[in-house]
């Protein structure tokens, strides 16, 4: 008997603790798009595009209380051999000025500089979007990662593409 109790018991804690890990990779407005009792409105409003990566604002209102939040969202569709999967990071409103700091830092400060061994610079966000870069052959690679491990979510940015996310990032930040 108290082998079946303690077997429930290790399973709902397992349980508990994989929804809260899930709650806590999530952002604030996908948290607030999924909230029950509600009439969501969502409004997409383009951005630019950097290769085939859409970015865009996502403004989420609430037609019942008239609340409203928005995030800056990055969608990606990733092409497998039978198949093809969409994947989508959001940022919330207040970690979009974060991110624009830290890309900003490692334009200015990083980039220019040799690493004499192997290194990774990472910004990650409540909702397990990550973006930096890492010292590979000799250069500082830049990327975004959509969905933490995920390593098909991950995008390679050359310097022309890393300068116009930033750019987008400004323009969203001044947006929202």
């Amino acid at each position: 008997m108290k082998g079946l109790i303690t077997t429930c018991l290790l399973i709902l804690s397992s349980a508990l603790a994989f929804s809260q890990d899930k709650k806590e990779s999530m952002s604030n407005a996908e948290l607030f798009s999924s909230q029950a009792g509600t009439l969501i409105e969502k409004e997409f409003i383009d951005l630019g595009k950097i290769g085939k990566t859409e970015i865009q604002i996502l403004k989420i209102t609430d037609m019942i209380s008239g609340k409203s939040v928005s995030s800056f969202r990055i969608t990606q569709e990733v092409k497998g051999s039978y198949s093809s999967d969409t994947k989508i990071a959001h940022l919330d409103s207040d970690e979009i000025n974060g991110l624009i700091k830290s890309m900003n830092i490692i334009k200015e400060s990083v980039f220019g500089v040799t690493a004499n061994n192997y290194t990774e610079i990472t910004f990650r966000s409540r909702s397990g979007f990550e973006a930096g870069c890492f010292w590979s052959k000799n250069d500082w690679v830049s990327y975004m990662q959509l969905k933490k491990y995920d390593r098909k979510s991950m995008i390679l940015l050359q310097r022309v593409d890393f300068d116009k996310f930033l750019e987008l990032l400004e323009l969203a930040e001044s947006k929202i």
